[in-house]
């Protein structure tokens, strides 16, 4: 079943026509007033009124069919000249004609329109013997139309800057979006994954007790409300940015090492004795890298928590001149090989690399799991 295209709506149609419906009244109304000035001129008649017409009123299709338009205005200005009529706004449909063929990128269709009608002009002049304008005049005609052809690539090559310029705006908008959408995905693997382990493990504890001393079950089960209580605050911080209505969303300060002692206490509750050990003088840090390195560290004590059979963790702190030293070690098991690499450690790495930094996960002599991640200040 064969389709065809919407047809334009009628304010859009209307707004085409001002232009060739206005040139078709200045053209026919000067050129008869022009007319009574030339008597040596062939008289206007009506050939000359429907080739006036034809020239102006072809540009209502310039837009959607540029090259068929300019070769209606060649034509029509052709016939026009050979036959003498009054000299007048004639060549108006023809100027704008190639000027918007060659600025919507058609240089060659307009440069050999150009060419075509300036030739065909002066040869058609020779062979019907019309030689009342000397060499001086022809190459006046021809100056005239190099000077119309370049103004009109000039303003071609600017229309194509402006457009490159829009395209790499849109790409970096683009490249912006996703950048911002992979931070937001990091924040949100964090902050769940983090949380939820606590949970995990205070309701595994919390059910562990609940029927052999009940007493002892409470801190567990309160631990379990604090942490779900901060997973919800933060991801309601996390996913406010995603809205796009003007709904007021809740802020707080974006976390940093300023909140290390809170994460470490929240994480003791869970039952992992944390050691925070600080070399150099603390100074406040830029704010992608304090964010960056106080996920690192939430993100290597989530891995403890979660997969090293570990009673307790050292949290190491180096404020260097030029770059802050973080690493997490833990107390766990020795384990075989190399660490498993998922999306929390390859989450950390890209963070730190985002930074310009690295970072590291090793085992130990003992076989516990190192984390090392170096950001440049």
């Amino acid at each position: 079943m064969s389709t065809t295209a919407p047809a334009p709506p009628i304010g859009s149609r209307l707004r085409r026509a001002i232009l060739p419906v206005a040139l078709a009244v200045f053209s026919v109304v000067g050129t008869f007033g022009a007319s009574q000035g030339q008597p040596d001129r062939r008289a206007p008649d009506a050939l000359m009124v429907v080739l006036l017409l034809i020239g102006a009123l072809s540009l209502y299709w310039l837009r959607t069919h540029p090259i068929l338009v300019l070769w209606a205005t060649i034509v029509s200005s052709l016939i026009y000249m050979l036959r003498e009529y009054p000299w007048g706004p004639v060549i108006f449909a023809f100027v704008i004609a190639v000027f918007r063929t060659i600025r919507l990128g058609h240089r060659l269709a307009g440069w050999i329109g150009l060419i075509t009608l300036y030739v065909a002009h002066v040869g058609g002049r020779i062979i019907l013997g019309i030689n009342e304008e000397g060499i001086y005049q022809v190459l006046l005609v021809g100056t005239c139309f190099v000077v119309l052809g370049v103004f009109a690539e000039l303003f071609r090559a600017h229309r194509e800057r402006v457009l490159a310029a829009a395209r790499t705006r849109e790409e970096e908008e683009l490249r912006r979006a996703g950048e911002e959408r992979l931070r937001i995905a990091q924040e949100l693997h964090d902050v769940v994954a983090h949380h939820i382990s606590l949970i995990n493990v205070q309701a595994s504890t919390a059910l562990h007790l609940v029927d052999r001393q009940p007493e002892q079950a409470a801190p567990a089960l309160s631990a379990i409300k604090d942490a779900s209580k901060e997973a919800l605050v933060e991801l309601r911080s996390i996913v406010g940015v995603l809205r796009q209505s003007d709904e007021s969303a809740p802020r707080q300060p974006v976390a940093g090492l300023d909140h290390l002692d809170h994460l470490i206490s929240r994480t003791e509750r869970a039952g992992l004795e944390v050691h925070k050990i600080v070399h150099g003088d603390p100074r406040p840090l830029p704010t992608g890298l304090d964010r960056a390195a106080f996920r690192i560290v939430q993100e290597s004590l989530t891995n403890v928590v979660r997969h090293a059979r570990a009673t307790s963790a050292t949290v190491r702190i180096q404020y260097g001149e030029r770059a802050l030293v973080l690493q997490v070690d833990d107390n766990g098991e020795s384990l075989a090989g190399a660490p498993n690499e998922g999306n929390g450690i390859s989450g950390m790495r890209e963070r730190a690399t985002a930074l310009g930094g690295t970072l590291t996960a090793n085992r130990t002599p003992t076989g516990s799991l190192r984390i090392t991640a170096t950001l440049p200040i």
